[in-house]
């Protein structure tokens, strides 16, 4: 195979509220931390053990926006994107490293109702948010003056 793939796919909790960081050009970056388990046996004790994994999700522009409006600490969501490995220099000078996702895509899998949110969406992608609709009416049935 002569192409390359970095693509990721998780289903997780969130750990945190989405952290928002604005900039001068008006665009934006959400970022939040995401919790994946993984739930096993122990063959010789016989118990259950768990293992977290936390992943750094940075979401950009209109997706973080929604995500922050929609997204609460401890709500299960999808998230697609690619590995981001990034080099910066803490305080003192000293080379640090961070692995991200880079959130292309989204969906909320948290009911509005289990996690408080009045407005939530069910489905949500980075590219196209999907609002449902709160009235259960047939689409072109509307009282407008629209000639089409």
């Amino acid at each position: 195979m002569s192409g390359t793939l970095n693509k990721v796919m998780l289903i997780g909790h969130t750990g945190d509220e989405v952290k928002m960081h604005y900039f001068e050009g008006g665009g934006c970056i959400g970022r939040f931390p995401l919790a994946t388990n993984e739930t096993y046996t122990n063959k010789q004790t016989n118990e259950r053990v768990t293992n977290t994994e936390w992943h750094n999700i940075v979401v950009r522009n209109k997706a973080a926006e929604i995500c922050e409006k929609y997204l609460k600490k401890g709500d299960r969501v999808y998230i697609e994107g690619r590995i981001k490995n990034r080099k910066w220099q803490d305080d003192n000078g000293n080379d640090r490293y961070s692995t991200e996702i880079q959130c292309t895509d989204f969906t909320f899998l948290t009911a509005k109702n289990e996690s408080g949110n009045q407005n939530q969406a069910f489905a949500n992608t980075a590219q196209q948010p999907v609002q449902p609709n709160s009235v259960n009416e047939p689409i072109g049935e509307q009282d407008d003056d629209l000639p089409f």
